[in-house]
């Protein structure tokens, strides 16, 4: 039997070497890339990517009045450096910088949005600050009297007193394209080209008041309420009135501008309940040694409903690497269960679910209706 003096010795040792185990076992370690090149994006974007699909709106600006409301919890929430996975246009660009990913993937079923990302890609790149984004996006002079400290509001309270130049729209056009294809080398067919010049177009055309629509047989614009122009998404704000945009000032602008500069932010055609893209995008992250932080997926989650596919989308979603902090922001409804607040005009608001919790409830059998899903985010 051991004397309780050298017992405590070999406790001693012991617990030494235990720590000194402990401190050799090295943290997982990130290996994303600090920047990709062009044939590293494209190659990427392309390996990834499923064949385009329909949806029902071209989806240029977002119709969500609410989505800036859930920026300070979702910031508070998501755990800094990981990856950001989104659906859609723009809007994931204050999501982006509002939860500090390392790389960023916007997976959308209609290849339009892939080419609207690389719209404005360019458009970002060729854009030294605020003022000069907004003259090119919407193709009018740079607005006068606006300084680096100048607000979203007073940025696009300047650019109303401007007009459109058909001109300058062309002119900056063929900047776009010669960015794209002779800069970056990104392999564009012609009617990626054409596609791109129509949501160029449409940017032109409508100008700051652009908003959200939905074709022939929808209800058309707005279904008796207004939506959001993408001048109202840019000068919105949270709960408390602050604002988060891209456009809200420079210094988000300058976090947005390098990541498109390094290519960190990669689109994607593909289908959510499909067999690849968010797989094949999970695979990815996980090689990396990184984790999905954040999960945009606006509404669509009630078309995988309607269309019976929500299972396959929710199995998709078990396979990407999470952590107990990666977060769903999705766009709810009060007439389709949401009980939470800050609902906008048309009923709907943003709301976060831990995507852990949402594996759970749905191998649970606690997701069996859209109303299920909206009742459980919060």
């Amino acid at each position: 039997m051991l004397s309780r003096s050298l017992a405590r010795v070999v406790i001693l040792v012991a617990g030494a070497l235990s720590v000194l185990a402990a401190s050799q076992q090295k943290a997982p370690v990130s290996s994303l890339p600090s920047r990709l090149t062009d044939r590293e994006l494209w190659q990427l974007s392309t390996s990834l990517s499923e064949p385009g699909g329909y949806f029902r709106s071209d989806n240029l600006v977002s119709n969500e009045h609410t989505f800036q409301y859930v920026v300070p919890a979702l910031a508070k929430q998501v755990t800094p450096g990981g990856v950001y996975l989104g659906v859609a246009p723009d809007q994931n660009f204050t999501y982006i910088l509002a939860t500090a990913p390392q790389m960023a993937f916007i997976v959308d079923i209609r290849r339009g949005n892939l080419l609207q990302h690389l719209l404005y890609k360019a458009l970002i790149e060729l854009s030294r600050d605020r003022a000069e984004f907004v003259s090119r996006l919407f193709s009018r002079p740079r607005a006068p009297s606006l300084a680096p400290e100048s607000t979203g509001a007073a940025l696009f309270a300047a650019f109303g007193l401007v007009e459109a130049s058909e001109p300058l729209y062309r002119q900056n056009l063929a900047a776009v394209t010669d960015r794209l294809v002779k800069y970056h080398h990104f392999t564009l067919s012609s009617d990626d080209l054409e596609q791109i010049d129509a949501i160029y177009f449409a940017f032109f055309s409508d100008g700051p008041e652009i908003q959200y629509s939905v074709g022939p047989g929808f209800g058309g614009r707005g279904r008796g309420f207004r939506f959001p122009s993408y001048q109202d998404l840019m000068t919105a704000t949270d709960v408390e009135g602050a604002p988060h945009s891209y456009l809200a000032n420079e210094a988000n602008y300058a976090k947005l501008k390098d990541m498109e500069e390094r290519n960190l932010i990669v689109p994607v055609v593909g289908d959510f309940a499909g067999p690849k893209a968010l797989r094949s995008v999970g695979r990815y992250v996980r090689e990396h040694g990184a984790a999905i932080s954040t999960f945009y997926v606006s509404n669509v989650e009630q078309y995988l409903y309607q269309d019976g596919i929500f299972s396959d989308f929710a199995r998709n979603v078990a396979t990407l690497p999470l952590t107990s902090a990666s977060t769903f922001v999705r766009s709810v409804s009060a007439r389709s269960g949401y009980a939470g607040e800050n609902l906008g005009p048309d009923g709907r608001a943003t709301a976060l679910y831990p995507i852990r919790a949402f594996v759970r409830d749905f191998q649970a059998g606690r997701l069996r209706t859209y109303y299920d899903l909206n009742a459980l985010s919060r």
